[in-house]
């Protein structure tokens, strides 16, 4: 659905660029609107805005994973100051105060952003001098590496960049009377809490707090722990290393570590086979594979928490981006160590596993798992949790768990939908790897055909809930109500492989189309329903995931697909660059929600590409 231009055997990443009238303006719909992010592939990050402004608390140079503490900010900042030949000071960079001012400027005189291979590089302009700055993280090591290029001047000019440093939870704060933060003198730099460390040429320390720095809601205090400098003529550089983790280990030259982040970039998109907007794609996906404990961990977005993400963006995150054995050793480990406190969980993996046994060809792991899997199903109804097998029909009731759209009771659609295709997905994977199948087989058959019955509503789609509590429906009444409330989670019903309404008849597809659709996904609840504000998680805020299942069932309902990708292409150059994000409002111009980069919206914008693109 998106348009590659090819150029024989070699991938190519479109470049994203943004010129000086979306660069120099610090507001939530330009430069400071528009967000990009590096990731280290162990869960620390650099992220920031197009402009520099800092709008959240998460926004730094370096912030850390800490597995026992969550990520840490460290480097708030590299503040750039240029001196001219004339002795004049220009400030590069910019600040938002509790005073609610901007100070300094530099943002005014930044001539282009631009996101290359995942990678971010500024270049500013005071008249007949350019600066650019260029950034990486060393993938596997929580280090970052900063390279600033005169690329253009008359004469040689100073290049000075202070290092504004902290150490704090990433979402959090810290001020300047609270607890006093530990400094070091080293070899050409600094080590900062014993966490992190510094290095460049003529480091030069100062040792002082900038109070009432803002990013966002929170405003924290910062400490100029020193500067870097030297004077510089064009084609020069000066090169600042920042790292934790083996802190006696100085990482490669920043040019170096550069040069392998955009060899590793090149790697990624060749095994994808990834062309244009879905070789970013793919660069994004990348940022979502994480690994902990020495193990592959999805992360589930960015600002990241620290809690693994739904393996619902397994298929695109690895399948589709050439990462199969990554994914294997990540379905092996989560069999054995499934998610507790998510009811959707283990038919995700189920799922997961199916389709990488149905693309790979792979029996030995359908051999290994299937048991496995068969026992977290089985743990998942022991009645200990909010599950509750109805004996009567064979579907699955949930009793109210907590963070499950409103903590919601009685049999939901796509919980059910997601049953059926387990059972018949495990079904699948005992025959696949040589065992009877024929159990899970009866009961996919019995829970399907009750799916049917039970679930369409009058109005020509599914019920969003059967059997909920009245009290929950304003306009109930009697013990129990069915809930026919337009929502896109019955897109379930037709968009797995094993969906209960596969072959059904396809108003309910068509009518969550008219009602749902919006170019950046679905919304989570039809405009002429009771309740809709287009802002609330699911009063109509959309989310971009959806667009994958509900391509799938447009698919299984001989419903044409094509273009419904494009608006998600123009967004990568939204939001957060390069990626797509978790949410965006109902209501048109569809403004963002939630955090800038997600990676179920990637995963399945990528998997839908990859699969229905001609």
């Amino acid at each position: 659905m998106f348009h590659h231009e090819h150029r024989g055997d070699v991938p190519r990443i479109d470049p994203l660029t943004f010129g000086p009238q979306v660069c120099g303006v610090p507001a939530p719909d330009a430069g400071a609107g528009r967000e990009w992010l590096v990731a280290d592939g162990l869960g620390g990050w650099a992220a920031g805005t197009v402009s520099g402004l800092r709008t959240r608390p998460e926004h730094a140079l370096l912030t850390v994973a800490e597995p026992e503490l969550g990520p840490h900010v460290a480097l708030a900042s590299l503040d750039l100051t240029v001196t001219l030949h004339t002795g004049t000071k220009v400030p590069l960079y910019t600040h938002a105060w509790e005073s609610g001012a901007l100070d300094p400027s530099g943002h005014r005189l930044l001539e282009a952003f631009t996101l290359a291979g995942g990678l971010p590089r500024w270049r500013w302009r005071i008249g007949d001098v350019v600066i650019e700055r260029e950034l990486a993280l060393r993938h596997g090591e929580p280090s970052l590496a900063v390279v600033h290029r005169v690329v253009s001047a008359p004469a040689p000019v100073g290049l000075s960049v202070a290092a504004m440093c902290t150490w704090r939870t990433a979402g959090g704060t810290r001020r300047a009377d609270g607890p006093r933060l530990r400094i070091e003198r080293v070899a050409d730099g600094v080590l900062v809490e014993g966490a992190y460390r510094l290095a460049g040429p003529g480091w030069q320390p100062v040792g002082q707090w900038h109070l009432g720095a803002r990013a966002g809601g929170q405003v924290e205090d910062l400490w100029l722990a020193g500067a870097f400098g030297r004077q510089a003529g064009p084609g020069e550089t000066l090169e600042i290393s920042a790292w934790a983790g083996r802190l006696a280990d100085r990482p490669p030259a920043p040019p170096v570590v550069l040069a392998a982040a955009r060899e590793r970039a090149h790697r990624l998109v060749t095994a994808a086979k990834a062309e244009g907007y879905a070789g970013t794609l793919t660069l994004a996906a990348d940022t979502f594979v994480i690994r902990v404990a020495d193990r592959p961990v999805i992360a589930d977005g960015y600002p990241w928490s620290g809690h693994p993400g739904s393996l619902a963006a397994y298929e695109g995150l690895f399948l589709d981006t050439g990462r199969a054995p990554e994914g294997r050793e990540l379905l092996r480990a989560v069999a054995g160590r499934p998610a507790a406190d998510d009811v959707h969980a283990p038919f995700w993996l189920v799922h997961a596993v199916d389709r990488h046994v149905t693309r790979t060809g792979d029996s030995d792991l359908a051999r290994e798992l299937a048991g496995p899997l068969g026992r977290v199903l089985r743990r998942s109804l022991n009645g200990a949790g909010p599950l509750v097998l109805d004996p009567a029909d064979g579907l699955l009731a949930l009793g109210g768990a907590p963070g499950v759209r409103g903590q919601l009771s009685g049999k939901l659609v796509e919980i059910n939908a997601l049953w059926v295709n387990a059972l018949a997905a495990l079904a699948d994977l005992l025959a696949e790897g040589g065992r009877d199948g024929s159990g899970p087989r009866d009961r996919h058959a019995r829970a399907r055909e009750s799916f049917r019955r039970r679930f369409p509503a009058p109005e020509g789609w599914l019920h969003d809930v059967v059997e909920g509590p009245a009290a929950a429906y304003p306009l109930g009444a009697g013990a129990q109500h069915d809930d026919p409330t337009l929502r896109p989670y019955q897109l379930f019903g037709w968009s797995l492989p094993h969906a209960p309404m596969r072959g059904g008849p396809a108003t309910a597809v068509r009518a969550a189309g008219e009602a749902l659709l919006t170019p950046l996904g679905l919304r989570t609840l039809a405009p002429s329903e009771y309740g809709y504000d287009g802002a609330g998680p699911e009063q109509g805020l959309v989310r971009p995931w959806l667009i994958g299942p509900y391509i799938d069932a447009c698919a299984a309902t001989g419903r044409p697909v094509d273009g419904l990708l494009d608006a998600l292409a123009a967004h990568l150059a939204e939001c957060g660059v390069g990626s797509i994000g978790e949410a965006a409002h109902g209501d048109a111009p569809h403004r963002p929600a939630g955090r800038p980069f997600d990676a179920r919206a990637v995963a399945e914008t990528l998997r839908a590409e990859t699969r229905y693109s001609p």
